[in-house]
């Protein structure tokens, strides 16, 4: 099985983006490419899922991209990397939830190699960190999408983002809970973290 393993230097325009992954999609179903792993980093922009609703969005002057992805509002830009696939669920017994479970693995463990302990909540979907002090900030956004069962989008991790842009939207429409990224809680060298992920989502897509 070949998976084609995208890296983009430059910040990618997010409709850019989902047109190249729209694309990939029904190249796989028409068995012309293989699946794909792309790792980048956005321009800044503002995202809403399926079941976002208007009162999300704080500040209605934000020019808000509605997308097909599931989940609500959410912010994409610089110091945050993008994992996005596309991967073909007819050859892994159509499980939607499996393939959840995979992004969810991928990303605790691999942070549990940084000294990061999270954790993942499906009533509050996403990746979380529980400071000491009680207080649970996000740290990973989740969202998919799936066509022909073909799963696609994927998650963000923030690493060192701007966190004052996520004040303008209720993110992900969770109000009781904060928003935080890796620079913050631990400082130290990310600088391997995408090939770490990569290594983890494979493998936990074969399992």
């Amino acid at each position: 099985m070949i998976i084609e393993i995208k890296k983009s230097i430059k910040p990618v325009k997010y409709e850019n983006a989902i047109t190249f992954l729209e694309k990939r999609l029904d190249e796989i179903h028409t068995k012309k490419r293989n699946e794909l792993i792309w790792i980048l980093e956005h321009q800044e922009v503002y995202t809403a899922g399926t079941s976002y609703k208007d009162n999300e969005l704080l500040d209605k002057s934000i020019n808000l991209v509605k997308t097909n992805r599931g989940g609500k509002i959410t912010y994409h830009g610089p110091g945050q990397l993008v994992f996005y696939f596309v991967i073909d669920l007819n050859k892994r017994g159509k499980n939607i939830k499996k393939i959840i479970t995979a992004i969810e693995k991928t990303i605790v463990d691999t942070l549990k190699n940084y000294n990061i302990k999270c954790f993942a909540d499906r009533k509050n979907i996403g990746i979380w960190l529980e400071h000491k002090s009680g207080k649970i900030d996000k740290i990973a956004a989740i969202g998919i999408k799936v066509k022909k069962w073909i799963a696609y989008h994927g998650f963000a991790l923030n690493i060192s983002n701007d966190l004052n842009v996520y004040k303008k939207i209720v993110p992900c429409g969770i109000r009781d809970r904060g928003v935080s990224n890796l620079n913050k809680i631990k400082k130290q060298n990310y600088k391997n973290i995408e090939n770490n992920l990569i290594k983890n989502f494979l493998s936990n897509i074969k399992n």
